[in-house]
């Protein structure tokens, strides 16, 4: 099993980098991979996918992603390249906030990902994650007011990305704003 490697990008393709670690190339496929430059030199956590005809690691800067990945692995129907797909759409702690909330619907509004695959997600990780703790990645609190909320759905629909508008929001943490303030101060 190949839990870690550090080494430096050769390339990147897609979601794939070569990753030269000891002299050897590995393929390891990323989310968002495509804000890493070649040459530099990065530490990733893996996980390692075992199918009758292939061998896939998988890698995440963040050791809470990949443990998250492994966590969406557990829900029946999500193989490694759902999971991966839905992690390079929104972070770890947008994912925990859905299940917490109970909310399918704000993962359905991920490209890609069916209503009921969403609702499977939600079932299938409430309990799993109440006893978990997964620091957070932005350094600020994981509770979300219904304005914030609200703002995160209203740039999701105008196109951003699940990350981005979440950042956007946690950006403007002035409680006095309406959602279309908050909207219009994210979008500034």
């Amino acid at each position: 099993m190949i839990g870690a490697l550090r080494g430096t990008i050769e390339s990147i393709s897609n979601q794939t980098v070569i990753l030269m670690a000891g002299g050897v190339g590995y393929e390891v496929t990323i989310p968002n991979a495509g804000v890493l430059e070649p040459g530099t030199t990065i530490f990733l956590h893996t996980y390692l996918a075992v199918r009758e005809t292939a061998l896939d690691l998988y890698g995440f800067t963040q050791k809470t992603d990949k443990d998250f990945f492994e966590l969406l692995l557990s829900v029946p129907k999500i193989g490694p390249k759902s999971a991966l797909q839905i992690l390079s759409q929104a972070d770890a702690n947008f994912i925990l906030e859905c299940i917490q909330t109970e909310d399918p619907s704000r993962l359905h509004k991920l490209a890609g990902i069916g209503k009921k695959t969403c609702e499977n997600i939600v079932t299938n990780l409430k309990d799993k994650v109440a006893t978990l703790t997964f620091p957070t990645t932005t350094g600020t609190d994981t509770t979300l007011s219904r304005v914030q909320i609200d703002a995160i759905d209203a740039l999701i629909s105008l196109g951003f990305d699940p990350k981005t508008a979440r950042t956007g929001v946690l950006a403007h943490n002035n409680t006095d704003l309406s959602v279309s303030g908050l909207v219009a101060a994210c979008l500034k």
